[in-house]
């Protein structure tokens, strides 16, 4: 991958690691941004991660442009040298798939569709060559999905399959974009999933919607009274489907100030996991799986 840098205005770099992107390209943008922000680099003001690029602004009046540059690109160099492991979490996300309030969304906004006579469900499990709804939904759950940037809106992840590319979920966004998305809707648009933290207009389809709060500006969530955003880049999800009942109950248990997600730490190695992607998924399933007793 060709790394391309890009000068935006007077107090902008924009680095590109790679057009496509890649859990490779992910790695390294990550590498770099934190690299960079334990770099005590005079000037610098901000660093914006996305999925496979990042932007920075710094105070031109404190160091030159050209020196920052100078220092961004020596980091890339000790970035690609940088073994590809990360310290994280896998995280599971209960999901009810195909409920009432996203049906009733998308049923109000078929106009805007690629394919207004059915629902996202089935036009993702058609568009993916799945025979029915159930395999399209055992698909989207039965793998991890990376958090490769947390953004758009506050605390919005972005999320990209763990299976090789010809396996990949790939689902178009909406023709025109609705003016409406339900809170904590599971979506996806291209290669990427995506959780709505907050209500507000959307193009992705909608797959359905977890009772798990994951934005919360007042902090009284339980798990949220640290901070606000529960996602991260680097984070690991795995969804879990979830029927109407359990949905309820979990509902409850937020709002009486006691559920907790199922969380578990791990050390991810990319080199392991490009070796065997399945037999690693595997494992890091049974990671998860491990009582909380």
């Amino acid at each position: 991958m060709k790394t391309r840098y890009s000068f935006g205005g007077d107090e902008h770099i924009f680095v590109e690691i790679d057009e496509e992107m890649s859990l490779e390209a992910f790695f390294k943008s990550l590498s770099m941004t934190r690299a960079i922000s334990q770099g005590n680099i005079d000037g610098l003001l901000e660093i914006c991660p996305a999925n496979a690029s990042f932007q920075i602004r710094y105070n031109p009046d404190i160091i030159a442009p050209e020196d920052i540059l100078a220092r961004i690109k020596a980091i890339e160099v000790e970035a690609e040298q940088a073994a590809n492991k990360l310290d994280t979490r896998i995280i599971e996300i209960p999901v009810l798939y195909g409920d009432p309030w996203t049906y009733e969304t998308l049923m109000r906004f078929r106009e805007r569709h690629q394919d207004p006579e059915g629902t996202d469900l089935e036009y993702g499990a058609r568009i993916n060559g799945f025979s029915s709804v159930e395999e399209f939904i055992e698909a989207h759950h039965g793998s991890p999905w990376f958090v490769t940037m947390v953004g758009f809106v506050a605390g919005l992840p972005f999320m990209y399959q763990m299976v090789d590319r010809p396996r990949q979920l790939e689902v178009p966004k909406y023709l025109t974009p609705r003016t409406d998305t339900p809170k904590l809707t599971v979506g996806h648009g291209g290669c990427f999933g995506c959780i709505y933290s907050v209500r507000g207009a959307g193009g992705y389809q909608m797959f359905g919607v977890t009772p798990m709060p994951i934005y919360d500006p007042d902090q009284k969530v339980s798990h949220l009274k640290d901070f606000m955003i529960f996602f991260k880049p680097g984070d690991i999800v795995k969804f879990r489907p979830v029927e109407r009942t359990e949905y309820d109950q979990i509902i409850e248990a937020v709002e009486s100030g006691v559920f907790e997600p199922k969380i578990r730490n791990v050390n991810f190695s990319l080199a392991e996991f490009k070796a065997d992607m399945d037999g690693y998924n595997r494992k890091l399933m049974e990671i998860l799986d491990v009582s909380n007793s």
